[in-house]
């Protein structure tokens, strides 16, 4: 499997519902809603493909997606779902490194999100990520009356160094 990330487009969308389904069982979104977050100025949804697969048949392997309103400096992950096949490869990282870079680029300084209090996999993960636990909302997942763990992310800087030094000067060293 070979993994391409790309910007979302309308066209995913009956792909992206599908998978918003299947991992959001009891509470994904309405497509209506996933559709104006795609196509919002404000908004930049990835999503990651097999690359591997034929055009055709292109498997979704991930999406998430990031709310950054123009002139703001707080962002929102809005979500994020991995498919059960391609879980456990990094690509939930990959897809938050992504949208943690696309903040930086829209010089946020803070993002947001909200976990489930009873998924300790990605609360794990936005840890390892530097989010830190700043609240939690009281039974904001319905209809099952879920906790959510709000976070937030100081948006870290760049990290530029200068390449190594090689002994050729024409960098063939």
């Amino acid at each position: 499997m070979s993994v391409l990330m790309r910007r979302a487009k309308s066209a995913d969308l009956e792909a992206i519902m599908r998978l918003e389904r299947a991992t959001f069982v009891r509470d994904a979104w309405p497509e209506q809603a996933m559709r104006r977050e795609i196509e919002s100025p404000h908004g930049y949804y990835l999503i990651a493909v097999d690359d591997d697969a034929d055009d055709d048949e292109r498997r979704l392997l991930g999406y998430a997606g990031l709310l950054a309103p123009s002139g703001s400096e707080q962002g929102d992950i809005q979500t994020i779902a991995v498919a059960p096949f391609a879980r456990g490869i990094g690509l939930g990282r990959g897809l938050m490194h992504a949208l943690i870079t696309q903040a930086r680029r829209r010089h946020l300084t803070e993002l947001f999100l909200e976990v489930r209090a009873d998924n300790p996999i990605a609360r794990a993960l936005y840890d390892s990520l530097g989010f830190e636990e700043i609240g939690v909302r009281r039974g904001y997942y319905q209809p099952d009356g879920v906790d959510a763990i709000s976070m937030r992310l100081a948006v870290p800087p760049a990290v530029t160094r200068p390449a190594a030094a090689t002994a050729d000067p024409r960098g063939r060293g």
